[in-house]
């Protein structure tokens, strides 16, 4: 072959190569944009659940406080409710005693004054 065509040859080979590589990098730039876009997708589908299940965790979370809160009162008006039935008993019972003691120091000054 000669010399001219050879030189010709190695050109355009040079020359495929170069579109070869500048395709090869543009079809890298593509890839690696079309990754970044989807790797966004994933962050912010990942995100928007993340904060769906907060949401959701938050709203049990005050559920169960409200129920919590709500056994909390009610065992509390039971307990005020016992605590006031035994307050009006003791007071019968305070005032039977104060009624025999008042009888009984009625009677002891009865007693003495005669």
């Amino acid at each position: 072959m000669p010399r001219p065509e050879v030189l010709e040859n190695i050109k355009d080979a040079e020359e495929k190569a170069d579109r070869i590589i500048a395709e090869a990098e543009e079809t890298a730039e593509e890839r690696l944009s079309e990754a970044r876009e989807q790797a966004d997708r994933i962050r912010e589908k990942a995100s928007e659940e993340a904060s769906k299940q907060a949401e959701h965790r938050l709203k049990e979370a005050r559920a169960d406080i409200d129920h919590q809160r709500e056994q909390i009162i009610t065992e509390g008006r039971d307990e005020r409710e016992q605590l006031e039935q035994q307050a009006r008993d003791r007071i019968d019972k305070a005032v039977e005693r104060s009624l025999d003691r008042f009888e009984e120091a009625v009677n002891a000054q009865t007693w003495t004054d005669e």
